[in-house]
């Protein structure tokens, strides 16, 4: 449900900037186009820049490890 309001409010938006840009001289619509391609360039290439996401165990100081883990290894039994 959420999903569906998300994607009508979308598509709501995009009416919105094509009724805006319908409204602009068209000796300024290649400024215009500038501006909306290079800022979705500028989107993907900051998504491209993010790091990958880690698995949750090894989030950065949510993961503790237990002290016992430090302790020395008991000693091996020869046969």
């Amino acid at each position: 449900m959420v999903r569906e309001a998300q994607k009508s409010e979308a598509i709501m938006l995009q009416e919105q900037i094509i009724d805006e840009i319908k409204q602009i001289p068209g000796d300024k619509l290649a400024e215009v186009y500038d501006l909306i391609h290079y800022f979705r360039l500028g989107l993907k290439h900051e998504a491209d820049l993010l790091p990958k996401q880690r698995p949750i165990g090894l989030a950065k100081e949510i993961f503790q490890m237990p002290a016992s883990f430090f302790d020395p290894l008991p000693k091996a039994k020869s046969l």
